[in-house]
């Protein structure tokens, strides 16, 4: 009887880097928390492929990581997680999907020096636009024409800068934006919640089509992941990592778009805005954002201004801590509402987890979160891995 070889993987699978990495991503109970803490010791995950399970579980690994490991190692197609690595694997060559890890030389290097970074990226168009530097245009998904309208000329005007406009695909301001690069003559940078063989929104399909000719579409979810709300606010990381700043159109008091700003800040990316009419609920949340310390934005040269008096210092490329960012200017306690000063009051100068605040604050964690956006975006508190503290 002739063997057959489609029950078994490519070689390379278990020779190569990426098939490893595809593994890593795969591992039961190996979030950013235990992957950071491995980091902490060794210079790399390699120490997974030789370390004995006495050295494994020393690194706190879970069994069931253990265990998936060790099959790698015997090269084990019949476990659950070598056959998930190995179905990865072939997923992307069907579907033309192109695999960039953070062992990499082209891996993104902002984006590596983040608080969790995707162990991998899913790509689909050019992945060396992701080594130019990059500013992220966020906004409402019901933007007004007006909206639209800055975001496409921004789009283009930034272009033009050589900065590459990055964005989330979605309706409104994200696809302005996109489109705006694009019918300017640039490229674009499209970071999805979702796989990257499936175009989402559907309505965005052609201007999918399009951005993965003409640019390149990113997501750290595999081949074939349905968009789900959950993976927004984690897409949303990657968009402000990739950059080197936030550009926020238009956003309401409760919109997403300040997640992305906050995020930005913990990354110590600057925030611009752009002002509108006091009548337009789509204005207050940049409003708020100016008002607590972000740049007011009337032209691209706003931005390049800006980012000209830090982020230059440091040369493209380079990660910064938040520490390092010009600050707003301390505003004063006085011009703080209660809330925001209960939770500085509540903070101390080391490092404070967010649910330690909670505890002592008795704010439950939305309201908490808001208010320690403000708090960042006045210069009095700096977020860390692991919590927050008191700067000012």
């Amino acid at each position: 009887m002739p063997a057959t070889t489609s029950a078994r993987p490519k070689p390379d699978l278990f020779q190569s880097q990426t098939g490893f990495w595809l593994l890593l991503s795969c591992l039961p109970k190996f979030g950013a928390r235990r992957q950071q803490a491995i980091l902490e010791q060794f210079a790399d995950f390699q120490v997974l492929l030789t370390g004995n399970s006495a050295t494994l579980k020393s690194l706190g690994l879970a069994a069931e990581a253990i265990e998936a490991l060790d099959a790698w190692r015997r090269q084990n197609t019949a476990h659950p997680v070598v056959a998930e690595a190995e179905t990865l694997y072939r997923d992307c060559a069907r579907t033309g999907t192109d695999i960039l890890t953070l062992a990499d030389a082209d891996y993104p290097e902002p984006l590596k020096h983040i608080q969790d970074p995707p162990l991998v990226l899913y790509l689909r168009g050019d992945r060396t636009l992701l080594g130019r530097e990059q500013i992220g245009i966020v906004g409402s998904r019901n933007a007004t024409r007006a909206g639209l309208e800055h975001a496409r000329s921004f789009a283009a005007a930034l272009g033009r800068k050589g900065l590459l406009v990055t964005s989330g695909l979605a309706l409104g301001v994200d696809g302005a934006a996109h489109s705006g690069a694009l019918d300017a003559g640039f490229a674009t940078v499209a970071v999805i919640g979702n796989g990257v063989d499936r175009p989402y929104p559907y309505r965005h399909r052609t201007l999918s089509a399009r951005i993965a000719a003409e640019g390149v579409i990113v997501s750290e979810y595999p081949p074939g992941t349905a968009a789900k709300a959950g993976h927004f606010p984690r897409r949303n990381r990657i968009i402000s990592g990739l950059s080197r700043g936030i550009l926020v159109v238009e956003a309401g008091l409760r919109s997403g778009s300040l997640i992305t700003a906050r995020l930005a800040l913990e990354q110590g990316r600057e925030v611009f805005a752009i002002p509108g009419s006091v009548h337009n609920p789509l204005a207050r949340g940049c409003h708020e954002l100016i008002r607590q310390g972000a740049k007011l934005v009337e032209t691209v040269d706003d931005i390049c201004e800006e980012l000209g008096t830090w982020w230059s210092d440091q040369g493209p490329g380079e990660a910064t801590d938040t520490a390092s960012r010009k600050k707003p200017e301390n505003p004063g306690l006085a011009a703080l509402e209660p809330r925001e000063i209960a939770v500085l009051e509540a903070l101390g100068y080391d490092l404070q987890s967010t649910d330690d605040l909670c505890s002592v604050t008795g704010l439950p964690a939305d309201q908490l979160m808001q208010s320690l956006l403000l708090l960042e975006l006045q210069g009095l508190v700096d977020a860390a891995p692991g919590g927050f503290q008191r700067i000012a």
